[in-house]
């Protein structure tokens, strides 16, 4: 059995017992190594802050963690309950801790858990730490532990007090529907809501309280299809202005709003511009915001229009943080928005949840709504619809190899440019390839945890919709080719399709499409 890799963000795994499997034994020993890589480092010593969600096994691993840091001769902050993940990462920069380690799987299934790490500032830890710490793990002797009392709620307070300063506007006027889809962060975010002003909120009872075996939801992730269904029926039931679905562990955020004939959620890249302009319109000067190379080219468009900076990185908050000077707001696609960098450097599902408030109150107060301001986007930067298509396949690494060796030469009538971030040099290095055309644009790259591809699309102008339906068309033919036990080169090649949409891959032997 291999050992649970230290990668991303740090551990996260299955529920199991040995080296492969989240387990006590495995956190021991990574708290062992990551202590010996701090000391290592002159950081001996200091305070480390431990927090947890509530999924099966937190509450030991925290503890578990805690304890062997202690014995390690740190100062350990041991958060009292379970709380969001972006208090974790919020007290690490408040106390100037030297590290935090926050025990949670995110939206997994609920077979899994994870480790969390995080370094002074409150960012993720990044290359090449994660590789230095993994080494450290494996070099680590069996762990001593020494009890710990967990801390007051203190640093809660504080969280909750500095989220409150951030709305821009003074209107409250608004009903809220808010789920944490049996996660942690019912009563912070209530909390925050609250101590901002607003206190016309439901809570959908079923999903409230933690549960971690999240009954209602086979994935607790708002993007899945049906994780929202409750949510926005009560939103139609007491006729709310707002929708807002966090994650189990409140890092992410997605915003539903009343549609003509019901209610929709908002893509990420939808609540990540508006939430942006929200944070520009009251920023001092020169400042920076910043998206993945798979989100949305509209918010490099509105940055500009608005005199601000803009930047792109890697997908990941890890370099969204480190993104440049001047940071105000970050995002990406994957309804993740970072409101408040200096105090928390990372996404954080409440504050953005906050913000949201905030600006649809505001624009209540003005009879307008996120909607209006959407359509004021497409008036403004012409019409930019997304869409994201996951391609499920055992040999996606090779399905994306032969993308590379023969990329279609056009897209919906259009040439297409090529930009392999495998090649690339600097920050933007990565295993990615963009298919570009004036008015349509594809992202695909493997998934870092399941054998897939993702594929991102965009297309800009009248045609939009029509363009991205087009673009899954092709993702579907795709799916139909076969498995490569045939060499990637020479083996297909881009042939073209008379209704000049997309071409799709053909096989040289019989001209028919690879199937």
């Amino acid at each position: 059995m291999s050992p649970l890799r230290f990668g991303t963000a740090g551990l996260r795994g299955p529920l199991r017992d040995g080296p492969d499997g989240m387990n006590v034994e495995t956190v021991e020993r990574a708290t062992a190594g990551l202590a010996a890589w701090l000391q290592g480092r002159c950081l001996g010593g200091g305070t480390v802050v431990v927090g947890r969600d509530a999924r099966h096994g937190s509450a030991e691993f925290a503890t578990a963690t805690a304890e062997v840091f202690a014995a390690a001769g740190f100062a350990v902050h041991l958060l009292p309950e379970p709380l969001p993940t972006p208090v974790t990462a919020f007290a690490v920069r408040a106390l100037g801790a030297v590290a935090g380690v926050q025990i949670t799987a995110s939206h997994n299934p609920r077979g899994d858990n994870g480790y969390k790490v995080y370094l002074d500032g409150g960012a993720q830890l990044v290359a090449p730490a994660d590789a230095e710490i993994e080494a450290a793990i494996t070099a680590a002797a069996p762990p001593a532990r020494r009890p710990v009392t967990p801390a007051g709620d203190e640093i809660w307070h504080s969280y909750v007090e500095r989220a409150a300063t951030l709305p821009r506007g003074s209107a409250r006027e608004l009903r809220i529907v808010l789920t944490a889809l049996h996660g942690v962060g019912t009563t912070t975010a209530l909390a925050v809501l609250a101590a901002a002003g607003f206190t016309d909120v439901h809570i959908v009872a079923a999903q409230s309280n933690p549960d971690p075996d999240f009954p209602t939801v086979p994935f607790p992730n708002p993007e899945e299809p049906g994780a929202c269904d409750l949510l926005l029926a009560e939103a139609a039931a007491v006729d709310a202005d707002l929708a807002i679905a966090l994650d189990p562990d409140a890092d992410r955020c997605a915003v539903g709003v009343p549609a003509s004939g019901g209610w929709r959620m908002l893509r990420g890249d939808e609540t990540g511009v508006l939430l942006a302009e929200h944070v520009l319109a009251c920023t001092g000067p020169d400042p920076l915001v910043a998206t993945t190379i798979v989100s949305s080219r509209l918010l490099g468009k509105l940055a500009a229009a608005r005199g601000a900076r803009y930047a792109e990185t890697l997908t990941g908050f890890k370099w969204l943080v480190r993104a440049g000077s001047g940071l105000v707001y970050a995002y990406e696609e994957a309804i993740g928005h970072c409101v408040d960098p200096a105090a928390v450097r990372d996404k954080d599902g409440i504050t953005a949840a906050l913000l949201a408030a905030d600006l649809a109150a505001t624009l209540k107060d003005r009879g307008r709504t996120l909607l209006d301001v959407l359509d004021g986007y497409a008036d403004e930067f012409g019409p930019h619809v997304g869409d994201q298509v996951s391609l499920r396949r055992d040999d996606a690494a090779a399905v994306l190899a032969r993308l590379r060796a023969e990329p279609p030469p056009t897209l919906v009538g259009e040439p297409v440019t090529i930009t392999d971030y495998a090649t690339r040099r600097g920050p933007l290095r990565t295993d990615a390839l963009a298919l570009a055309t004036e008015h349509t644009r594809v992202v695909v790259r493997p998934s870092g945890t399941e054998p897939k591809l993702k594929f991102y699309l965009e297309a800009f102008g009248a045609d939009a919709a029509e363009r991205v339906s087009a673009v899954r068309e092709w993702v579907d033919r795709l799916s139909a080719l076969s498995r490569p036990e045939l060499p990637v080169t020479g083996v297909a090649q881009a042939g073209h399709d008379e209704g000049g949409v997309v071409e799709p891959f053909v096989d040289h032997a019989d001209h028919q499409p690879d199937r």
